[in-house]
């Protein structure tokens, strides 16, 4: 494919591909490339270098978030609902909890996210440093619980796929077990039948925990309207 042919759109919604199936260290210039049917010089002519590519394509991911409107459903609503669908981002594009660990992320889908936010947190009755704490707080609450995915997605891609890959990790998995059943409540917990395997968060851990978080910044924006 001539440069020509190639536009920003195109690399970039090809770079998402290629960082959902590789992850951040599958993506390279010559991978992107072969996936455009285009010579890796090419690319250049649109994107800087691999780090530029990386801010697009995650301020591409960002944008298309969406933003509950809490004059509508009220902003424990609006918030709820933005963290479930950040949430929901960062699972099904793992490779995101690297790039925030590794890259200035900015970007018109990024400051769009974040100005709503704001206005969410604002409609609950912060002001100020008030409420960039408030969506602060939820923000890292969510990237905390999506660690967990993109950890699991890295060590997949790092052991491979096949026969091999599965038994180390079920050796793993059972070193980890045994080490765990020395201690009490974790031991209690990996006899029941809910257990999944070692480290294993029942279903609704998320939803628990940001009901708690969202009862408490309610609890706060109350006493601030009195």
């Amino acid at each position: 494919m001539a440069r020509d042919t190639l536009t920003r759109d195109r690399i970039v919604h090809a770079a998402v591909e290629l960082l959902d199936t590789e992850g951040l260290e599958g993506l390279n210039m010559r991978a992107l490339g072969k996936r455009l049917d285009s010579a890796a010089t090419a690319v250049y002519w649109h994107v800087k270098n691999k780090d530029d590519l990386v801010v697009l394509a995650t301020d591409h991911v960002w944008g298309r978030l969406t933003l509950p409107d809490p004059g509508a459903s009220g902003w424990r609503a609006a918030a709820a609902a933005m963290a479930a669908d950040l949430y929901g981002m960062f699972t099904r594009h793992p490779w995101l909890v690297q790039v925030l660990a590794a890259h200035v992320v900015f970007g018109q889908g990024k400051a769009r996210h974040d100005e709503h936010s704001l206005a969410v947190y604002e409609a609950a009755g912060f002001a100020g440093p008030e409420a960039d704490r408030a969506a602060a707080a939820v923000f890292t609450y969510v990237l905390g619980n999506a660690a967990g995915a993109a950890a699991t997605a890295s060590l997949t891609r790092r052991l491979g796929g096949g026969a091999d890959a599965d038994e180390r990790f079920g050796r793993a998995m059972a070193e980890a077990r045994e080490i765990a059943a020395r201690h009490p409540r974790l031991r209690a917990r990996l006899e029941t039948a809910a257990a999944n395997g070692y480290a294993a968060a029942p279903d609704d851990t998320f939803a628990f925990g940001l009901r708690a978080l969202l009862d408490g910044l309610e609890r706060q924006a109350a006493h601030r309207t009195r």
